[in-house]
């Protein structure tokens, strides 16, 4: 008996206080219908190849807000719905062409950048390389651009990779990311990075003032790839002039010809829709009813934008269908959470993580004072973390944990504790059943740039997954290749599962998930730093 009391009292001393245990019966239950039975590969093939780019506020983006809804009532969620916010004028491609028509005829590989407009019929005209990338850069091309169409990026020369596109993190490489991080607060930065915003309209007015008919980027990657990402989406705010990203390669052959005297000139035809019937943008709400309404609700969410140069499959069509798939699982599964658990489909995460962010100002928290300057567009995102102080409204104690999906279509291997030690080791017990899977890493790392970095900023319990990286940024986040053949299906039908199982865990814990102190406006890291100033 004694020793069967000790041994009784080893495994009691083994298993942290503060971990909460997982109902591995409902993780079986879970594994079966999200492996057996997934419907996550038809979901992303529809949003993917029927619906296809998703700008925000564009006619897809419009069809994917009623499907989604409609995809979530058919699974037998309830409380569904859309909630607008204020976002900026509607835009979509009907046709782009762009050709070099001389010293020979050739197709280019070009598309127009996003809220730029189209040229009402065939525009030709001569190019002309001046790169211009900042205001003191103006002087030197007054007088010279009148009727031509300008080439605005400096060439360069070829990138070619020296790694392999597609990858997996090996354990090595995820143990990397188990590394505390200081956070940085250098409001100076921040500032200079606010002024330099009204950049492109500065730009656009010059450009127009001295004549020219159009402007061309080149691409940031090679490989024919393009982009065309734009941010002057605001009514009254969308640019003058036509604007193209052309492919690094073609880019590159037209200045050369100008540099061997052979004057090229390109005609471009774009037709371009503005629609400004509904400025709002809308996120999209659905929930599971949770079994006690005082316990509040955990959360999971991906945004449904994307840009407009492919479908927007891997990004992030991908997390759409896993945060849609894992309410379908939790629902074909009869599972009765103790809290309830709410889904969110963003809107505008591709303009400065905007969805996201009205969220977080609706229901739980605001920043700065009421009487301060109304931000919009990438003003709202990028000086919203320096407004203080932050007030909470009284959702904010009912949020209990928040999980995203945005890093593209590769399993999950584990998750970003967000410099939050308190929630290791049950992200640890929740992930266990799930290291047969590779789903088992938790690091302590933070990492940014999608839905979950705001409710993080507010002290609430946002966190990021772990996903494998494939090929999504040296070939895929935003680009002409975005389609739905990149796409992993095992990998999605695991991350699925995993997410819909961590949620029920969130779901009936004993507490929600630890947060850290609500944050207060930090002192400055390098009091001495002197930086440059820049125009």
């Amino acid at each position: 008996m004694r020793s069967m009391l000790l041994a009784a009292a080893a495994l009691i001393v083994a298993v942290p206080a503060h971990a909460q245990s997982v109902d591995r019966t409902i993780v079986n239950r879970i594994i079966d219908e999200g492996i057996n039975h997934s419907e996550v590969m038809p979901t992303a093939q529809h949003l993917s190849d029927v619906i296809g780019s998703r700008v925000t506020n564009s006619p897809g983006m419009r069809q994917a807000e009623e499907w989604t809804q409609a995809k979530f009532k058919t699974w037998g969620l309830t409380n569904v719905h859309k909630e607008g916010f204020d976002f900026g004028r509607g835009w979509s491609v009907e046709r782009a062409s762009v050709r070099m028509i001389a010293p020979r005829p050739l197709q280019l590989t070009a598309i127009p950048i996003a809220w730029t407009p189209g040229t009402n019929g065939p525009l030709t005209a001569p190019v002309i390389v001046a790169p211009i990338s900042k205001l003191s850069d103006f002087a030197k091309w007054k007088g010279k651009l009148s009727g031509k169409i300008v080439m605005l990026t400096l060439p360069g020369t070829g990138n070619e990779p020296s790694t392999a596109p597609f990858k997996r993190y090996s354990g090595e490489e995820l143990a990397r990311f188990d590394q505390f991080q200081q956070p940085t607060y250098d409001p100076e930065t921040a500032d200079r990075r606010l002024k330099r915003l009204d950049f492109a309209q500065k730009l656009d007015a010059f450009l127009k003032a001295e004549g020219a008919l159009a402007w061309v980027q080149k691409s940031r990657l090679d490989g024919m790839l393009v982009h065309g990402e734009g941010y002057l989406f605001g009514k009254g705010d969308t640019p003058s002039l036509p604007g193209i990203e052309l492919a690094a390669e073609d880019y590159r052959r037209l200045a050369r010809l100008i540099k061997a005297g052979m004057n090229p000139s390109i005609e471009i035809d774009t037709k371009i829709r503005f629609d400004d019937s509904d400025t709002k943008a809308y996120n999209i709400i659905a929930e599971i009813a949770g079994t006690d309404p005082s316990a509040g609700y955990v959360m999971a969410g991906a945004h449904l934008d994307s840009w407009h140069a492919a479908d927007g499959a891997a990004d992030n069509g991908a997390g759409t269908a896993m945060i849609m798939e894992a309410a379908r699982i939790i629902a074909a599964t009869g599972i009765k959470p103790k809290r309830t658990i709410r889904f969110a489909l963003w809107a505008g995460e591709e303009q400065g993580l905007l969805g996201s962010l009205a969220y977080i100002e609706q229901h739980l928290a605001t920043r700065g004072s009421p009487n301060d300057p109304k931000a919009t567009g990438l003003k709202r995102f990028y000086g919203w973390n320096d407004r203080w102080p932050i007030t909470t409204k009284p959702e904010y104690e009912q949020l209990a944990a928040y999980f995203n999906i945005d890093n593209g279509s590769g399993k999950l291997r584990g998750i970003y504790a967000e410099n939050n030690p308190a929630v290791v080791p049950i992200f640890r017990e929740w992930l266990s059943p799930f290291a047969p899977m590779g789903a088992s890493a938790v690091v302590i790392q933070k990492t940014g740039g999608t839905d979950h970095v705001f409710l993080q900023a507010i002290g609430l319990q946002g966190f990021q997954f772990i996903q494998d990286p494939l090929d999504y940024f040296p070939r895929i986040h935003h680009t002409s290749a975005d389609t739905y053949d990149h796409l992993k299906g095992d990998d999605m039908r695991q991350a699925s599962t995993v997410l819909a199982s961590v949620l029920v865990s969130a779901a009936n814990a004993d507490k929600p998930l630890p947060k850290p102190p609500l944050p207060t406006k930090p002192n400055v890291t390098d009091p001495y730093a002197i930086t440059a100033d820049e125009d």
